[in-house]
C-alpha cells in the first residue's frame, strides 16, 4: 500500500538538503495510500459532511507544517508518521461532526437498523472481483457478507490489527511502531484478534 522506503528515504535526505521539488514528489508518492487510508478508516455518514479529499488535504498540510521537526528526529519511518497524521485528522473528523451536530450522524443513516463500520465495510469490498462468473460473483458476496459480520463482532483493538495487517499491508514490526508496543506484543495482539476472527467465521463444532 506504501510506496518503498529506499526511495522515500532519498526524497527526505534532499528535502532535508534544501531541495523543496523533493518535498513535492515526495507528498505525490504517497498521496493514493493516503486516500486509501482516509476511504476505508472515514465512515461513511461522516463522509457524507466531509469529504475524503478535504481530509487528504489536511494531512498534506499538516505533514508540511511539521516536516522540518520530524527531519531533526525522524524517530519512526516516514510512511508511519504520515499515517498517524492522517488517523489523526480522521479522528478530528469524527470528532467535531458528531460532537457539533445537533442531530448526531449515527441517528442519520442506519444499515438494517443497525450502525456498521465503515471501515469494515470497505475493506470486506476489496474482496470483490468484477471480472468473476455470475456464480462466482455469488459466492464471492456470500463470503464478504460473513466477512464483515465477523469483523464487526470483533473489538475495536482487534479489528484495527486485521486491518493494519490485511489491508494497509503493514508489517508486524511496522504495526509495532505505530501502536508504540513491542515486536511480541504486537505479534500476539495480532495472533488474537485473528483467532477470535476465525471463531467468528468458521464455528466450532460445539456451537453448531
Amino acid at each position: 500500500m506504501w510506496p518503498e522506503n529506499e526511495k522515500t528515504q532519498n526524497l527526505l535526505n534532499r528535502r532535508k538538503d534544501g531541495d523543496g521539488t523533493a518535498w513535492n514528489v515526495l507528498l505525490e508518492r504517497h498521496r493514493s495510500a493516503v486516500q486509501r487510508l482516509v476511504h476505508m478508516r472515514l465512515d461513511n455518514r461522516i463522509r457524507q459532511r466531509v469529504g475524503v479529499s478535504d481530509v487528504v488535504q489536511n494531512v498534506m498540510i499538516e505533514a508540511n507544517r511539521r516536516i522540518d521537526r520530524y527531519l531533526e528526529n525522524p524517530g519512526i519511518e516516514f510512511h508511519l508518521w504520515l499515517r498517524q497524521i492522517a488517523k489523526d485528522r480522521i479522528i478530528d473528523a469524527h470528532r467535531r461532526h458528531r460532537a457539533t451536530a445537533k442531530r448526531s450522524v449515527d441517528r442519520e443513516h442506519r444499515l438494517q437498523g443497525r450502525s456498521v463500520n465503515q471501515s469494515t465495510i470497505n475493506l470486506v469490498q476489496q474482496l470483490r472481483d468484477s471480472d468473476l462468473t455470475p456464480a462466482a460473483r455469488a459466492t464471492r458476496r456470500e463470503m464478504a457478507g460473513r466477512m464483515e459480520e465477523a469483523l464487526a463482532d470483533l473489538s475495536e483493538v482487534d479489528r484495527d490489527m486485521i486491518i493494519m495487517r490485511h489491508y494497509e499491508q503493514l508489517s508486524n514490526d511496522e504495526v509495532s511502531k505505530a501502536l508504540d508496543l513491542k515486536p511480541a506484543a504486537a505479534s500476539m495482539r495480532y495472533l488474537r484478534a485473528l483467532r477470535k476472527l476465525r471463531s467468528h467465521l468458521i464455528p466450532s463444532p460445539d456451537d453448531s
